[in-house]
């Protein structure tokens, strides 16, 4: 089931005891807040345990559903691209800058709050667009805008921890966009190429690699790689995926490559890995 919103964003609040379809598919952004209940979210095959005061950010293209074991109570915010470009002229970069990080969420399930001082923020916040939907006092469609924004600059704050360390508010937006194009062509090897990056960014060659290390901090082969091991992570701790699977989707040489790479990181092996860790997700 394919969904498509047609205004820049709505309010929905829901008590669900089962989610009305197995697989639903959106084009727009989705933020979804667990004001209360427990249980499990799918998201393009993956899969995370979810429970009150957890946060999801879905993404254009992706496919999600839930498995509710305790009466939940879920809060959406749904909003397009065009909600987000359409500010003021005084806030286009910093809607520019919030705009690639939230499209540099792509392939990440799971609660998306990382900053422990923002859960209990986003809590309230969720509560007062709830009040303010519920009452409909004078001004409440602009107090209602004004918040979601506080929610949307949250929610880039906190993507932007998993971004490379030195990636500010301030950066500038085209190694923005090649972050970007690096997670959307991650599955696709021959597209990240110095030689493709550099045609596609008109950035010449020979300086590509000094400005990408530049500008985050890693080199760009250390980038994709360290980006690649996030992937597995994920799929180690929200999926049944085998080794093998996983070395193939991410166009390993083989298991063992994936393994050799893995362990270079993190310190352990893949299989290691999701014996600790997995149960704790």
């Amino acid at each position: 089931m394919k969904e498509t919103l047609y205004k820049p964003f709505e309010i929905d609040v829901r008590e669900m005891e089962s989610f009305p379809v197995k697989k639903r598919k959106i084009t727009f952004f989705e933020l979804i807040y667990v004001v209360a209940g427990n249980g499990i979210q799918y998201v393009n095959g993956n899969q995370f345990s979810y429970r009150k005061g957890n946060l999801f950010l879905l993404t254009p293209q992706d496919s999600y559903s839930f498995d509710i074991n305790a009466p939940t109570r879920f809060f959406f915010i749904r909003f397009n691209e065009y909600y987000v470009r359409d500010k003021s002229p005084h806030d286009a970069e910093a809607i520019h800058c919030i705009e690639s990080i939230l499209q540099n969420a792509s392939h990440r399930p799971g609660c998306i709050l990382k900053n422990k001082t923002d859960k209990p923020l986003i809590a309230s916040l969720v509560e007062s667009i709830i009040a303010e939907q519920e009452h409909q006092q004078i001004y409440y469609g602009r107090i209602t805008a004004q918040i979601v924004n506080t929610i949307i600059t949250i929610v880039a704050r906190n993507i932007a921890l998993k971004l490379p360390k030195n990636i500010k508010e301030n950066t500038g937006e085209l190694v923005l966009d090649m972050l970007h194009f690096i997670q959307q062509h991650i599955f696709e090897p021959e597209m990240l190429s110095a030689e493709k990056l550099s045609a596609h960014f008109n950035i010449a060659l020979n300086y590509l690699g000094r400005y990408f290390k530049k500008q985050t901090g890693d080199t760009l082969q250390d980038y994709i790689t360290h980006y690649k091991v996030r992937l597995i992570e994920t799929r180690l701790l929200h999926s049944d995926m085998r080794i093998t699977e996983i070395a193939h989707e991410l166009n390993f040489t083989d298991e063992s490559h994936l393994n050799r790479t893995f362990k270079k990181i993190k310190g352990m092996s893949p299989s290691a890995y999701r014996k600790q860790y997995a149960v704790l997700s």
